[in-house]
């Protein structure tokens, strides 16, 4: 089960250019990512993949200590934890017991525990660790608009011995930011720099990171600019990846040069993954062919390329139809210990698919198993929307039929180029056949897999309409 049958690829190709070939999953405008694609896996053998067991382990699934947010409760837990303990509770255990209470009540509330415990049990003395907890809490409260709330923490924090550090600082960013408060989180980041401790370059370029996603590009230069000033808090190589990879996927290589520009300037070198993250800028902007510029040009700088170097090269050359030129590099990977991957041959044959060589892609389909390397859904979707395209409708249905025993699911440019060939062929019933599966499997919505099919549906009854007039 898996294997393409040889009727597939023994097949003869009209010769019909594809234009709108489908694009790579989860990559940005059909550009490879630089980080490990997230594609399913399909190894076709005649074992099913392996069920998740629906036994859940205690760790996974644990039971609560406080099951409710009331104060009076949480005391009775904690004192009924205290009586009945064989062992010495030390400061871990109340930490402990603090965080999960602090999960499900109010700042007023993890406070009041907090004197509780201090009381009940004397030889507990809260340690930085135990403020943090409420640092975090205090970030992330909703009735906080104005920080007034993390201040009187932080004030408790100074008068108990325990002045914020840049762990503080960190506890704090990151709470913020995972409740929309970046505006707040850069605030509390600069007056935190001046009053105790400034944010190490980890925290800072996890701020950075967070305001490229959410804010515009001028707001992060002016907080870098502001960090400069105020905390001598200087960007390094991975804040200028972050930079680049953000102007990038917003289609401005210009600012992009820039940038390296000041890299360079500020006695920063490029590395391997900035090298890439310039090579996806390019293929997002579909300048496949200046790939081969930053490729020579990291070469030239001793910078080694690694799998995803020769995956984006591949892919760029590919997608603007230097295909023959893209697979001279299989050998030349493979030379330098980059094997192919799945990626690899599945940017081949989008590519070859573009270029009206559907037949010729499902060659490379055999070679890549004869290799070793499995097919998945990518692979798949890539070649029956190539099929459909240069109208070998026969041979789609056989990879259909590959891809349904697979269990794999449509993607929607395959989905909808192969309901629009057999209804334009008069097959319904097997249009039909390919809706009920996109939607069984989960490849669509139902809304949207009808919507494909209803839309071609009507154009064929206007065009017999048109003929029979």
């Amino acid at each position: 089960m898996g294997k393409i049958p040889p009727s597939i690829r023994s097949a003869k190709l009209p010769l019909s250019f594809l234009k709108n070939p489908p694009s790579l999953p989860n990559q940005p405008s059909s550009a490879p990512t630089t980080t490990t694609p997230h594609r399913p896996h399909f190894p076709f053998s005649n074992k099913k993949p392996k069920q998740p067991s629906s036994r859940k382990t205690p760790s996974q699934n644990p039971k609560p200590i406080f099951c409710s947010p009331i104060l009076s409760d949480a005391k009775k837990t904690f004192d009924s934890i205290i009586s009945t303990s064989t062992v010495p509770l030390d400061v871990r255990h109340h930490n402990f017991l603090l965080q999960s209470f602090s999960q499900i009540s109010t700042l007023k509330d993890s406070l009041s525990l907090l004197r509780h415990m201090t009381n009940k049990y004397p030889s507990f003395s809260p340690d930085r660790s135990t403020y943090n907890i409420l640092l975090s809490q205090s970030c992330k409260s909703p009735s906080d608009e104005d920080l007034s709330t993390v201040h009187q923490t932080l004030d408790l924090m100074v008068s108990n011995g325990f002045p914020p550090d840049h762990v503080s600082v960190d506890l704090s960013v990151r709470s913020l930011c995972s409740v929309g408060r970046e505006e707040h989180a850069v605030e509390l980041v600069k007056e935190l720099s001046l009053k105790y401790s400034p944010p190490d370059l980890y925290t800072y370029n996890f701020l950075i990171r967070h305001l490229c996603k959410t804010r515009s590009l001028s707001t992060v230069y002016t907080f870098i600019e502001e960090m400069k000033n105020s905390a001598s808090l200087k960007p390094d190589l991975v804040t200028y990846t972050i930079l680049i990879d953000n102007v990038c996927n917003s289609k401005n290589l210009r600012e992009a040069t820039r940038l390296i520009g000041v890299l360079g300037e500020n006695g920063f070198k490029p590395d391997c993954f900035l090298y890439n993250t310039i090579m996806k800028g390019y293929c997002i902007l579909n300048r496949g062919s200046e790939v081969i510029g930053v490729y020579k040009k990291m070469k030239e700088e001793g910078v080694e390329p690694d799998l995803v170097t020769y995956n984006t090269l591949i892919f760029g050359l590919s997608k603007v139809g230097r295909v023959e030129e893209a697979r001279k590099y299989l050998a030349v990977m493979a030379e330098m210990g980059h094997f192919p991957d799945t990626v690899t041959y599945t940017s081949l044959m989008n590519g070859m698919c573009r270029k009206g060589d559907a037949i010729g892609a499902l060659k490379l389909l055999g070679e890549m198993e004869e290799k070793g390397c499995d097919p998945n859904s990518c692979t798949y979707n890539t070649l029956l929307h190539g099929l459909c395209k240069s109208r070998l409708l026969d041979r789609g249905l056989e990879l259909y039929e590959v891809m349904k025993s697979a269990g794999m699911k449509l993607e929607p440019a395959s989905y909808a180029t192969f309901v629009r060939m057999l209804c334009r062929d008069n097959r319904i019933a097997e249009a039909y056949e390919v809706f009920d599966y996109a939607v069984e499997s989960k490849s669509l919505t139902d809304v949207a897999a009808y919507a494909a099919l209803e839309s071609t549906l009507k154009w064929v009854n206007k065009v017999k309409a048109q003929a029979n007039a």
